[in-house]
């Protein structure tokens, strides 16, 4: 964590408290007057009796001046809490300007007025009045949205300021029972990064997979796949499994090897409901009990199988040896969305690596210049915010929320406004949206079985054309193409030692944090962040 931090990462609505200039209307058609005036202080001069409600300071010439300066942490959070003061008189003039425009349409349609005005009038006072109210009410909209976003950032700038003040405590407790000249200086290196460095080490041969990493469900097909007659091989922690539908439609998954001669059970045929070798015949219900074996006499032979649900549209395995958990994660898309696209992919790259690059946005501008992130301006300074200590929050200055959910599950949320730009909107702020599941589930140490979703909430049509379905995984393999050539080369250099999480900085925050929740899952330890969880 960075010591200091300059204002323009605040991207404050205030401005630094340099005044704003509102373009409202001064008044409203029909020569009834001024309703509410806004001044070039973008104050509102009362005329209702609303108006001792609403009476609160503009809080802008009371923040600190500060441009061009470098700010400490405790300066910055200083400048949070007047945004957040800011945002609430914003908010409060809009809800003014909204009763005083309802109290004016009260005002037109009143009995004693309608006997002096014509029909026509009345019909294009209250069609201005109409006009008024709805840029009223748009506006309270937009302060709604810039609260929410301010009180995140003050959220934000007081983790620093904690994050600081244990720093320090560190660093003192340090210099205290330590005063070696080389310790103290590695003491003070590691308080200025403010990192977790030395439990970031992914470095070296990809280990074997933790049994403690197993004990999840695991997403490992899409149901619209997974037909009653056909059968779907996939690897989960280097075992081969398959996965198929029994008798009574639900799915089951069993070992992938006969038990007779070890033959690939994928390879032969669904009859009525069990998986038939295509060596001897040999038949398997979802459970792993052979119940057929032609030509001889039945013995009681069973191969493996794992606990296998169906929900939501997903097939899930269990592949741990504790008990399975009691419920299933929901990987459904937000209200309001329809389901697009589902793709799966088979990966050459690990699985942690391939979650490091998903949650990473920071290289789009760089890596996606062909496809998505076409015509991106390179901000000067990225973030990622989280609201609390979560493995969720979102970026800035992009509008896109994300999720890391465990085991192996990216949810995000991309607000669309104008195609090629960032607009520096929220995605509340943005009309239209795609959403976004990726699942990575761990095939081997060096390959990842990828099942991606796609959800939007407008164009409901396009999920009618013929073959856009190959549209969508073309422009999803253009996408994985350019992470890929990437995170192989960083596979390569992982494998002959280099450390690929060597230097984290303030935008790797929901990677480190994926990496730290893996490392304590593996270890044993309670995970970090449960309240995401």
């Amino acid at each position: 964590m960075n010591t200091v931090a300059t204002a323009s990462a605040l991207s404050l609505p205030i401005s630094l408290g340099r005044s704003s200039k509102f373009n409202t209307k001064k008044g409203v058609r029909g020569g009834f007057g001024v309703f509410a005036v806004f001044g070039e202080e973008g104050g509102i001069e009362r005329k209702s009796s609303w108006g001792p409600l609403f009476d609160v300071e503009d809080p802008r010439s009371r923040v600190p001046q500060c441009k061009g300066k470098f700010l400490d942490v405790n300066q910055a959070l200083e400048v949070a809490r007047y945004d957040i003061q800011y945002c609430d008189w914003r908010a409060r003039q809009d809800v003014l300007t909204i009763m005083l425009l309802h109290e004016k349409v009260v005002e037109v349609l009143n009995p004693l007025a309608r006997d002096y005005k014509s029909i026509g009038t009345m019909k294009k006072e209250l069609a201005g009045l109409q006009g008024d109210l709805s840029q009223a009410h748009r506006q309270v909209h937009i302060s709604e949205a810039r609260v929410a976003t301010a009180l995140d950032k003050l959220a934000y700038m007081e983790a620093l300021v904690n994050d600081r003040l244990l720093q320090d405590r560190s660093a003192t407790a340090s210099n205290q029972t330590s005063p070696s000249p080389s310790t103290s200086t590695q003491t003070h290196d590691v308080v200025q990064r403010g990192l977790p460095r030395k439990s970031l080490d992914v470095s070296g041969p990809v280990q074997p997979y933790h049994p403690l990493l197993k004990n999840f469900w695991y997403p490992v097909a899409f149901s619209n796949d997974l037909k009653d007659d056909t059968m779907m091989p996939i690897d989960c922690f280097e075992e081969p499994w398959v996965v198929f539908r029994g008798k009574d439609g639900k799915p089951g998954c069993v070992q992938n090897t006969c038990a007779h001669r070890a033959c690939p059970l994928h390879l032969g045929s669904i009859n009525e409901g069990r998986i038939q070798c295509p060596y001897h015949g040999w038949e398997y219900s979802t459970d792993g009990k052979c119940e057929k074996m032609p030509s001889t006499r039945l013995l009681n032979v069973k191969i493996k199988s794992l606990p296998c649900f169906e929900q939501e549209g997903m097939i899930w395995i269990w592949p741990g040896n504790d008990p399975p958990a009691a419920t299933i994660p929901s990987l459904q898309p937000p209200p309001g969305f329809q389901i697009h696209a589902e793709i799966v992919m088979e990966l050459p790259v690990e699985h942690g690596l391939l979650l490091d690059n998903l949650l990473d946005l920071a290289h789009a501008p760089f890596t996606h210049t062909s496809t998505f992130a076409k015509g991106w301006s390179v901000p000067s300074l990225v973030k990622f915010l989280t609201p609390e200590s979560g493995l969720q929050g979102y970026w800035d200055p992009y509008p896109i929320d994300m999720e890391f959910r465990p085991p192996c599950m990216v949810l995000s949320t991309i607000g669309i406004s104008k195609p090629g730009k960032l607009g520096g909107q929220s995605t509340q702020q943005c009309p239209t949206h795609l959403h976004q599941l990726h699942v990575c589930l761990p095939s081997s140490r060096q390959k990842t079985r990828l099942l991606y979703r796609m959800s939007l909430d407008f164009a409901p049509l396009l999920k009618h054309i013929p073959f856009m379905q190959y549209l969508w995984r073309h422009f999803a393999e253009q996408v994985l193409n350019e992470d890929l050539r990437l995170v192989l080369g960083q596979q390569e250099r992982m494998i002959n030692g280099a450390n690929v999480w060597n230097w984290p900085v303030s935008y790797d925050k929901l990677g480190v944090r994926y990496r730290l929740w893996r490392n304590a899952v593996e270890q044993g330890a309670r995970p970090p962040f449960n309240k995401s969880m």
